[in-house]
């Protein structure tokens, strides 16, 4: 083992100051030859738990990653730290996977990024066998787990690296796992007696809004305006929206990307690799995108369509500010997307308890984007964490008004009550309304004492007022047939016992974070754009993403420091050794004005 610290690596060779949230303790933990599940925020810097071990033991980690394009780029950034490190694919020529391996085999590679596929290939395994395995990295863990959003079979037959390499320490990792998910992990990977180590899911960087859509199109692309230099990912829920919604920005002037699984693997590759590429595209796609993405500069998240469910929802966002720096997750929610979405629930080839599973995450989703409180706090406590309220989403910095909805809901509940619990909210809301539609009347609901009972509510005010109720928990929604439904909580509303509060008016989004706000002067900007500009060529002659050569924070320190020295851009966040005499010349001189 070297006789250099943890911290001399992170500061030498990544340039960092210091290590955040538990990383220390899992690195000194692993390093001690024991395995752990590290549970921690996307952006929190879990790569960091293996990487530098890997340098400090001695032989070569093994990381087991679910994507291909993920592999790649933490290859190349490793490589720009003047890392040896390489990726095995069957995206690769045969001829190119047996040079890594030669590379391995003489001893110039720390760290083997790989699909848990090539794990259960009889001569891979007998390949490793005659090395030297410090550590195995399996990383996006909760890919193991039936219950998780990203379940990938494969990562199941990782169960044998336990048998078959008993004194090797295992590290598993993931950004979000619920109790179901967790312990799926510790079984089918074989920790059960391993560390567990979790950090606060709070991405404190990030500012949480939700609104209800309205011209959904007309909303996004106001908010894309508004943030036209910040790169930025908008998910859409089925592939037909992504290319529908891309050719929309892109009508009206907007660098759009589209991506989801039904493009060419080759198309969506070089869609992939121009948003990497970019510090101002947009990325349009499904959750097909995104996975172990690294790309730390991504502004804002915009979820164009209501998430699936409250986990996806927070790795989703949590894609958003990586490096740090503000970032924005914005969601755009209906009544027709809870319809759509239960249904898709509904429909799939799962067991009843899987759907059963999957209806109460979505349930948490509605109430996060119909929250009455902080939703920083409302996601949290979805994820099984407690906070105070942030003062800095859209709830907090609003202060909407409540109002008192008790009386109209108790008109709701009767409605509904009174219709036999056996119809959809549109006759609902005819019937409260007064409204003799055809189906009314067939019905005979109009010769219900409720009929009319709320005619003083427009249609988009009851609808909205229902929605509410539903995220409360306050009446059911039977999705095979639409019907709206009393439950256990309606029976104190209906006796006056239960006050309910209702949102006044559609929340607004407060302004999020504009990236390029911070600077104030035109000799900042040209030196900004320059810093910009060279950091884009630098990218393309090296064939990697540009933050593999400097991330924007650390851009920023430059400029805001102006180092004058190489002694002085050494301090800078980001710039290791190696980074420092490859580029260190270059800066300054981009610094002399």
């Amino acid at each position: 083992m070297s006789k250099l610290t943890p911290l001399d690596i992170l500061n030498q060779v990544y340039g960092y100051p210091c290590f955040v949230g538990q990383q220390e303790t899992v690195i000194n933990h692993v390093l001690a030859g024991n395995s752990a599940l590290a549970l921690m925020p996307t952006g929190g810097g879990k790569s960091l738990c293996y990487q530098i071990p890997a340098l400090l033991l001695d032989g070569v980690t093994i990381v087991v990653s679910p994507l291909i394009a993920l592999m790649q780029d933490q290859v190349a950034t490793l490589l720009e730290y003047g890392i040896g490190a390489v990726y095995l694919s069957s995206a690769l020529s045969p001829e190119e996977n047996q040079r890594s391996l030669s590379k391995v085999r003489a001893g110039q590679v720390k760290l083997i990024y790989l699909t848990p596929e090539r794990l259960t290939n009889d001569w891979f395994i007998s390949f490793l066998q005659n090395l030297k395995i410090s550590l195995f990295a399996i990383d996006e863990a909760h890919c193991v787990s039936h219950w998780g959003h990203d379940f990938r079979p494969e990562y199941q037959r990782l169960n044998t690296l336990a048998k078959l390499f008993p004194k090797v320490p295992r590290l598993a990792l993931t950004a979000t796992a619920d109790y179901y998910t967790k312990i799926d992990i510790l079984h089918f990977l074989q920790l059960k007696e391993a560390a567990i180590f979790a950090t606060s899911f709070n991405r404190v960087n990030l500012y949480y809004a939700a609104q209800e859509k309205n011209n959904g199109k007309k909303q996004l692309l106001d908010y894309v305006h508004k943030h036209k230099s910040d790169s930025g990912i908008i998910y859409c829920n089925s592939r037909k929206k992504v290319d529908d919604v891309a050719a929309f920005l892109q009508g009206n002037g907007i660098n759009a990307i589209n991506y989801h699984a039904g493009l060419d693997n080759v198309v969506r590759a070089d869609h992939q690799n121009q948003f990497l590429q970019s510090s101002s595209a947009l990325m349009v796609a499904t959750v097909a995108f995104g996975l172990g993405i690294d790309k730390p500069d991504v502004r804002y998240v915009y979820h164009f369509d209501m998430p699936r469910s409250i986990d996806s929802f927070y790795q989703e966002s949590g894609r958003a500010g990586r490096d740090g720096m503000a970032a924005n997750s914005i969601v755009n929610y209906g009544f027709k997307e809870i319809y759509e979405l239960s249904q898709m629930i509904l429909e799939s080839e799962v067991s009843d308890l899987k759907k059963r599973y999957e209806l109460d995450k979505l349930k948490k989703m509605i109430a996060y984007c119909d929250s009455l409180q902080c939703r920083r706090q409302s996601l949290l406590h979805a994820l099984g964490e407690q906070s105070e309220s942030c003062g800095h989403c859209d709830v907090c910095l609003n202060q909407q008004n409540l109002i008192d909805g008790s009386v109209l809901a108790q008109k709701i509940l009767s409605a509904i009550y009174r219709m036999q619990q056996k119809f959809a909210i549109t006759q609902v809301i005819d019937v409260l309304r007064g409204k003799a539609s055809i189906a009314v009347q067939v019905w005979e609901h109009h010769k219900l004492s409720t009929f009319g009972i709320a005619s003083e509510h427009s249609e988009k005010e009851l609808r909205r007022s229902i929605r509410q109720l539903y995220s409360q928990n306050l009446i059911d929604i039977d999705f095979t047939n639409g019907a709206l439904k009393l439950n256990a909580n309606s029976l104190p509303v209906l006796r006056g016992i239960q006050s309910v509060w209702f949102k006044k008016n559609p929340a607004k989004i407060t302004e999020g974070i504009n990236s390029q706000q911070w600077l104030k002067t035109e000799l900042e900007e040209r030196i900004y754009q320059n810093l910009l500009n060279w950091r884009h060529s630098m990218a393309i002659r090296h064939k990697v993403s540009h933050h593999a050569i400097l991330s924007d924070r650390s851009l920023r320190e430059i400029l805001n420091n102006r180092p004058q020295t190489l002694a002085d851009l050494n301090q800078i966040y980001g710039i290791g050794q190696v980074k420092l005499e490859r580029m260190g010349g270059d800066i300054l001189n981009l610094l002399q004005y």
